[in-house]
Formats: structure tokens, sequence, C-alpha cells
């Protein structure tokens, strides 16, 4: 269990990949309701 172990967060740092772990942030770009309703208050 460490920096050679695929299945744990330390591991996955090590290896540069992402999964379960380690989950990636998703940038959610926002809806066009959203757009509309920033619009309107300004």
């Amino acid at each position: 269990m460490g920096k050679g172990d695929k299945k744990t967060r330390r591991g996955k740092i090590a290896n540069k990949s992402y999964g379960a772990r380690r989950p990636r942030t998703i940038k959610r770009k926002p809806s066009v309701e959203e757009k509309i309703d920033i619009k309107k208050k300004k």
C-alpha cells in the first residue's frame, strides 16, 4: 500500500493517472438558463 499500489490515491498520483480514488475536478459550464438569468440581473 503506497506509491506502487495502483488502487490507492498515492499510487494514482505517482502513476499520473485518475480513477475512483482520485477524481478529476470537473469544470461545469453554466447552462443557458443560468446565462439568461445573469444577463437579466445586470
